[in-house]
């Protein structure tokens, strides 16, 4: 099955825009991306693996991660993401603040993302609309041009195998 994945960089606006289509169902999909349980599970990139240390999805509450490369561990971490929830509305749409972190939940820049995600449903596909709004154009043009996309590809299509190995585990 061929699913859409479009993913277009806009300097005048700081914005990543990603649209991207799974073969499942917006209840699936919204928990795909709203619980450490299935996060962990498929947004690092192989070989890196993805470790939750804090996760609290509610407006207000975060997302606290790292990304493990095969000769490290989770508990020798120094690089952590953290994920801000702004707005929520269940199974539709939520908003972030993203920012890069210590182990503790500290931001280690002033650089960040407004990051709205929509989940559209349709006939057995499930469309993801991704916008990524940077400050500086200077953070954009660094993460559009240092794998920010093949690293998000590569985490969808861990996605797709999570959902298929689903379906044919039932």
């Amino acid at each position: 099955m061929n699913l859409l994945f479009d993913f277009t960089v806009d300097k005048a606006k700081k914005t990543i825009y990603i649209t991207r289509e799974f073969a499942a169902d917006v209840d699936l999909v919204w928990d795909a991306f709203t619980k450490a349980e299935f996060l962990d599970k498929w947004h690092a990139p192989k070989p890196f693996t993805l470790h939750t240390k804090e996760m609290d999805f509610r407006v207000g509450g975060r997302w606290l991660y790292t990304m493990v490369s095969p000769e490290m561990s989770a508990e020798n971490a120094d690089r952590y993401s953290m994920v801000e929830y702004l707005e929520i509305r269940p199974k539709t749409t939520f908003s972030t603040r993203n920012t890069f972190a210590d182990k503790n939940g500290n931001p280690s820049s002033n650089a960040f993302s407004l990051v709205k995600n929509t989940f559209t449903p349709g006939d057995g596909i499930t469309t993801v609309y991704i916008e990524k709004k940077f400050e500086d154009l200077a953070v954009l043009e660094m993460m559009a041009t240092n794998g920010f996309k093949e690293g998000t590809a590569a985490g969808f299509e861990n996605l797709d195998e999570f959902f298929r190995s689903l379906v044919t585990s039932k």
